[in-house]
């Protein structure tokens, strides 16, 4: 049985910042690409970054771009999500995914695996 678990979210005040964390359970995700989503109330779930199994190649959607930074440590199956200068509209449910391969898919639907889920709430 396969498990993602996020962890780290919270409250933040605007220009604050967070770190997101998952980690992977149940079998070794070598040659897995991991990433992160989000979804707002009444909106669809979107893509936010992602990383290569070896972490030499990374995508961001534009709107994070400069603000967060998606990095792994393969050694604890643990991907992470640093959130910095964090906006009100950055306000999310953020879940963890993974897929095989290299290919740094932004669509939800190229992922196997998915987390629970951690609330971001960021006040302005």
């Amino acid at each position: 049985q396969v498990q993602l678990v996020e962890s780290g979210g919270g409250l933040v005040q605007a220009g604050g910042s967070l770190r997101l964390s998952c980690a992977a359970s149940g079998r070794t995700f070598n040659n897995y690409v991991m990433a992160w989503f989000r979804q707002a109330p009444g909106k669809e779930r979107e893509f936010v970054a992602a990383i290569t199994w070896s972490g030499s190649s990374t995508k961001y959607a534009d709107s994070v771009k400069g603000r967060f930074t998606i990095s792994r440590d393969n050694a604890k199956n643990t991907v992470y999500l640093q959130m910095n200068s964090l906006k009100p509209e950055d306000t999310a449910a953020y879940y963890c995914a993974a897929r095989s391969g290299s290919y740094l898919s932004t669509d939800r639907r190229g992922y196997n695996y998915w987390g629970q889920g951690t609330q971001v709430t960021v006040s302005s």
